[in-house]
């Protein structure tokens, strides 16, 4: 289904594309390099353009498949600019949620590359203050009750005032932890401390009147160009379900079926705020559904984690209708199949790690495992995903679960962190991390956050030589953050952050 938006701007879709490695290469500068930079550089590379990774940790899941890659800091104008200037990209597209916004709007005033979906919306999505007071009061999108606070003290008195139960989370984060149900008035001080400790910048808050939704779901809206109209227009996917425990996804399944006026409203609100945020390409809009009414919690302008289940339910995934949309190609959001996803999560605190179990998870009917590839892990941290489908979500989100079950990720002696507990092995992701459906259905406790980009809170500040490794030096390299004489070598800097998403189960649709 699409709906029409408004006149196209066609100067920023390509009329031809070049080739990758030459002089005329159609050029993408990746800002971020996770598992879902990863996935957008394989879609990308599908369409023939040249991808430029940029990550703070070297040898990032993206950095793995890219053609070039960069270690540096995305938060960084100084840092942005200088790769922006030296790459000379078409399109520089965040994958991230905390990018350097001033070093976007500059490239934009300069008209050197379009940025996608535009300086603007990644501002406006990059803390919850400012997106929700937008979907609320600008667009008067329904939401939940919710207030800003800046000091324990504050945050007491908006929770006298809004009652409880409430939920606590961090205004500006990256990684989906920080959420607290507050009861009781005694537990203000925890929820202040847990929230702000996950909170970028000023540590402020946000808090939301606890909700009894239904579920809460992920609505992919995408816009590209209608090649009927010439008009840019708004399609949208099936709604994805999704389950999260502490913060952290652990499931995800499409399609959640919805009532025809909740899934009108839905669609309007998904509309309305895409349409705000302008651009092109895939938003994931989070709402939260109870009964036939529908109310915004955040957007992504971007894939989200919620929608790795589209790799196997659509016939394109939410990484090549984002790659499509933002050419300004036709756009199918076809669903094939009712599938499910399962996140495999490390139970190891570990720098080398080795997985066990494939075999077993593969024999499972309609099943495929993907392994990040991420160098390093921590308790809790998504190391891969389980994709199943079958005849409806239900039977596919217990497959999913069983084939991660055999999965198991293990540590090598030498390489578990000092001080970290337990074996140097564990199950993954349903498993343990996860095994037992959080089913947090009434909490909100999620709050649409979206990637483990690269992996990690996303807090530490570190510091290294930016550095590009091109595919011949990359083998010399060995992963080291320098690179050989005759490559590309960045800005010194570092530190890119992450992002995560939210929660519940149910749903029954069939083939």
């Amino acid at each position: 289904m699409s709906e029409k938006t408004e006149a196209a701007e066609t100067t920023d879709t390509p009329n031809t594309i070049g080739t990758p490695l030459s002089s005329n290469a159609t050029r993408v500068l990746l800002l971020g390099a996770g598992e879902i930079g990863r996935e957008l550089a394989i879609s990308f590379q599908r369409l023939g353009l040249e991808i430029h990774a940029v990550d703070k940790r070297n040898g990032a899941p993206g950095h793995q498949v890219a053609q070039y890659s960069y270690v540096a800091d995305v938060t960084d104008a100084a840092a942005v600019l200088e790769l922006a200037k030296r790459i000379e990209p078409h399109y520089v597209i965040p994958e991230v949620e905390i990018v350097a916004v001033e070093a976007l709007r500059e490239i934009e005033e300069a008209n050197s590359a379009v940025v996608v979906p535009g300086a603007r919306a990644c501002e406006l999505t990059m803390e919850r203050e400012a997106i929700r007071r937008t979907a609320s009061e600008q667009l008067g999108l329904p939401t939940t009750a919710y207030d800003f606070a800046s000091s324990p003290e504050e945050l007491k008195t908006i929770l006298d005032e809004m009652g409880y139960p409430s939920i606590v989370k961090p205004a500006v984060t990256s990684n989906g932890r920080g959420h607290m149900v507050v009861r009781y008035g005694d537990e203000v001080t925890e929820a202040w401390q847990t929230a702000s400790a996950e909170a970028h910048f000023d540590g402020r808050v946000i808090v939301e009147r606890f909700v009894d939704f239904d579920y809460e779901v992920t609505l992919l809206a995408v816009r590209s160009i209608d090649p009927k109209t010439g008009e840019l227009a708004t399609w949208f996917a099936e709604p994805i379900g999704h389950d999260h425990r502490d913060g952290g996804l652990i499931d995800s399944w499409q399609p959640l079926q919805l009532s025809q006026v909740a899934m009108e409203n839905a669609r309007s609100i998904a509309a309305r705020i895409s349409n705000e945020l302008g651009g092109r390409g895939v938003y994931g809009v989070e709402l939260f559904v109870a009964g036939d009414d529908v109310y915004f919690s955040s957007v992504s302008p971007r894939p989200t984690d919620t929608g790795m289940v589209t790799m196997a339910t659509q016939r394109y995934s939410q990484f090549d209708l984002h790659a499509r949309a933002i050419l300004g190609l036709p756009i199918d959001v076809t669903l094939t199949s009712p599938g499910a996803a399962r996140m495999l999560c490390s139970e190891v605190d570990a720098d080398t790690l080795s997985y066990g179990g494939l075999q077993d998870a593969f024999a499972h009917p309609e099943t495929s495992v993907l392994l990040f590839g991420k160098a390093g892990s921590y308790p809790g941290r998504r190391m891969g995903v389980v994709l199943s489908t079958a005849d409806n979500t239900d039977a596919a989100h217990l497959v999913a679960r069983e084939a991660s079950r055999e999965i198991t990720i293990a540590a090598d002696d030498d390489s578990v962190t000092a001080g970290t507990e337990g074996s140097s092995a564990g199950k993954a992701g349903a498993g343990k991390a996860g095994a037992e459906d959080a089913g947090a259905a009434g909490s909100g406790v999620g709050g649409g956050a979206d990637t483990d980009a690269g992996g990690g809170t996303g807090t530490a500040q570190e510091t290294s030589a930016a550095a590009a490794t091109t595919p011949e030096s990359r083998a010399a390299a060995d992963g080291a953050a320098a690179v050989e004489s005759g490559s590309k070598t960045g800005p010194e800097t570092a530190a890119l952050t992450e992002t995560a998403s939210d929660s519940s189960p149910n749903s029954d649709s069939s083939r």
